[in-house]
């Protein structure tokens, strides 16, 4: 029934409620939607987990009273923008900053006071895993694994530009160029027949589609792109072999340049990453149910 909880603290002026929203919008909070009226005017500010938190004598931590503590990943950068924002924020009086401590309770914490009287504690657990189930997880590397490229040639400007950025990602990783095999095909319309009757045959451990499709260019752009992210997914979940997405949808040209490399990285390096990363998280889940069914045997 519960959704959420709000701490509300009234600002003593105009001036201390303009430095507090200038004060946690530097920090990267989520903007809530703000109010005004003749009465007053707030500024929500948002983060995904909130607590209330009792506490029965003397509140555990070693860097000074604060009105809320704040979790951080990345502390240290946390510092560093408050740092700067104290630098460039003129305040009537000097904001206030703790030295980073580290407490009896496996955390490292520092105190900022961006005017005086509303003091924050940002803190991180010094074990990255602490207060959260240990994961499973694939990792890169690939040594070991075999996979299959399927790149379409229409638009080769752009997909062998993703080619390359996929066989990067493959190399480094520690896959052998003879456990690489290539495929091309027309366009992205034929990637999902022909990953189909790849992993069909079980001889690759993963799959990698690569391919393009502009708006532009194609007047039943959203018909081919349904059917090919429908095809790829449905050859994925019946085969049980591994597939990433390396097809792009995009408006422009210009765009498809961007993510194939100029501007926003290189997809097909991301998608031979996620390939791994799946081959490998199959493979330990699989490992993880042997071990399971001869423990209960």
């Amino acid at each position: 029934m519960m959704k959420g909880i709000t701490a509300i603290r009234p600002a003593s002026s105009p001036a201390v409620f303009d430095t507090l929203v200038s004060f946690f919008s530097v920090l990267g909070f989520e903007s809530g939607k703000g109010w005004q009226d003749e009465a007053g005017r707030g500024r929500p500010f948002l983060a995904p987990i909130g607590n209330l938190e009792f506490v029965d004598g003397e509140v555990p931590h070693t860097a000074g009273e604060a009105d809320i503590y704040i979790e951080c990943t990345q502390l240290d950068e946390v510092r560093g923008v408050i740092e700067r924002w104290m630098v460039q924020y003129e305040t009537e009086s000097a904001p206030f900053l703790s030295s980073t401590v580290e407490t009896t309770w496996k955390s490292r914490v520092f105190v900022a006071e961006p005017v005086p009287g509303y003091r924050y504690a940002f803190w991180e657990h010094t074990e990255p895993l602490a207060g959260r189930p240990v994961a499973l997880e694939g990792d890169l590397v690939a040594s070991d694994m075999k996979f299959a490229i399927i790149l379409a040639r229409w638009n080769a400007v752009i997909t062998d530009r993703l080619l390359q950025g996929a066989l990067d990602c493959l190399y480094r990783s520690g896959v052998r160029k003879d456990q690489v095999n290539i495929i091309r095909v027309p366009g992205a319309w034929e990637i999902p027949s022909a990953a189909r009757a790849v992993a069909e045959t079980k001889l690759v451990d993963g799959i990698i589609t690569l391919g393009l499709l502009l708006r532009g260019e194609t007047a039943h752009y959203e018909a081919i792109y349904n059917e090919v992210s429908r095809g790829i997914g449905q050859s994925q979940q019946e085969t049980g072999i591994p597939h990433a997405f390396g097809v792009l949808t995009c408006e422009t040209l210009e765009q498809a340049l961007d993510r194939a490399g100029l501007k926003a990285g290189n997809k097909g390096f991301e998608a031979a990453s996620a390939a791994i990363e799946m081959v490998s998280l199959h493979r330990k889940l699989a490992q993880q149910t042997a071990e399971k069914v001869e423990a209960a045997q």
